[in-house]
């Protein structure tokens, strides 16, 4: 039942990505929560906040296949450090950008949306090499391990960063940010190279169309982006977490509701030695988005800042449990000449639900209110997952993969 980290211990350049990765992945959070905060500060909008996930999907969906290209094309080390140098940059301009007198809301917008375009080379990059740095039947354990990461990070790092802008400033906050990239970027150095396969295509159109092609072909994958994207587009409550705060106790508050989902994503992946016993892998990634749109409907109606940690928390435990699955379906069938692209289409059916969500939520309670907003959205989630159930039958039938084989080798 307790978490496998079994690939921690054999694998040392997964070791030192998972390090280097747990703290650049801990110092955005403090980003992530002081973004959205300082925009509605500054504008006193939850509609404004919203749109900072409109004006960060644009240069997703462009560069995101591109960057899957890339990645499947090049030193795929390489292109992680090329990306984390250009976020430390992004960064640092929103520490000085918060320590002149009048902070330019246009100017967070502008560097949000550009680092959100530089993820989409980072995050395909990072996912099509991680699996070449274990067994294939360290798979599902890894799946674990990262969600465990992402988990660690996504708690510590807002509930800090929440204590650090109320006793600090937003500067402060930003630049924990910075170093924690410069440490990232030195665990990167130390992994050695990954190269692209010799069936790599050259990045391009007819590339990119190639990945599309066999995502298309996959019935198990189609259905992991289409339950993923309807769960987080309905369903997604973050861009209303600063007006939420602002009732419930200011910044402070703010870190507590964003830290709520990863706490319990965290007690999913401490305990998630079961998911390996799990053979009905597509069943298993509905039942749990289902269960987060009920737990956000039962959101809406959570009186004080508790209620809503826990409802919030029941919900990052059934998206973990999707996550794990989902994770699992797409490294035990994705070809490796592939990984890259394929990690590039994941990304935004994985980060643009979201961001769609957050943009709906916000105009949402513009328009009624904020628990209008959160109790219509889980609704429409919930029924959108089931009704996957008879629109992707393969998917609801997909059973694991079980194959033995050994890891992809990599020329030093």
């Amino acid at each position: 039942m307790i978490l496998n980290v079994a690939p921690l211990r054999k694998h040392r350049d997964y070791r030192l990505l998972y390090v280097g990765q747990l703290v650049s992945m801990f110092g955005s959070m403090f980003t992530y929560v002081a973004v959205p905060y300082q925009v509605y500060e500054l504008t006193h909008s939850s509609f404004m906040v919203g749109m900072l996930g409109a004006a960060q999907l644009i240069p997703l969906l462009l560069f995101a296949l591109w960057g899957g290209a890339y990645a499947d094309a090049m030193d795929r080390r390489r292109l992680l450090i090329v990306s984390e140098f250009v976020m430390t940059g992004g960064s640092l301009l929103l520490m000085i950008n918060s320590l002149v007198p009048n902070p330019s809301v246009g100017l967070i917008f502008i560097v949000s949306a550009a680092m959100a375009g530089v993820n989409g080379f980072h995050r395909p990059a990072l996912d099509a090499t991680t699996p070449l740095l274990v067994d294939r039947e360290d798979l599902t354990a890894v799946s674990a391990l990262n969600f465990l990461r992402f988990s660690i990070s996504a708690i510590g790092g807002p509930a800090l960063a929440g204590l650090a802008m109320a006793s600090f400033g937003i500067s402060i906050t930003y630049a924990i940010d910075v170093i924690s990239f410069l440490i990232s970027l030195i665990a990167l150095a130390m992994i050695r190279r990954m190269p692209p396969s010799d069936r790599a295509s050259r990045p391009g159109v007819r590339s990119i169309l190639e990945g599309l092609k066999y995502a298309i072909s996959r019935p198990e994958l189609i259905g992991t982006y289409a339950v993923d994207m309807v769960a987080m587009t309905f369903a997604m409550p973050m861009a209303l977490f600063p007006s939420m705060a602002s009732i419930w106790g200011g910044a402070t508050a703010a870190g507590w509701l964003y830290a709520a989902i990863p706490i319990g994503s965290l007690l999913t992946s401490v305990f998630s030695g079961w998911t390996s016993k799990v053979d009905r892998h597509g069943a298993a990634v509905v039942i749990a988005a289902a269960v987060w749109g009920l737990a956000i409907v039962i959101l809406g109606f959570a009186p004080n800042l508790a209620a809503a940690v826990f409802c919030l928390a029941l919900a990052g435990a059934a998206d973990a449990v999707s996550g794990v699955f989902r994770s699992t379906i797409w490294n035990e069938t994705i070809p490796t000449q592939l990984r890259g692209r394929l990690a590039g289409v994941e990304m935004i059916s994985y980060l643009s639900g979201p961001l769609l969500g957050n943009a709906r939520a916000g105009w949402v309670a513009t328009i009624s209110s904020n628990s209008a907003s959160v109790v219509s959205g889980g609704l429409i989630c919930l029924l959108a997952v089931l009704l996957c159930i008879p629109i992707l039958p393969a998917f609801w039938n997909y059973r694991a993969e079980r194959r033995i084989s050994k890891p992809v080798s990599v020329s030093v």
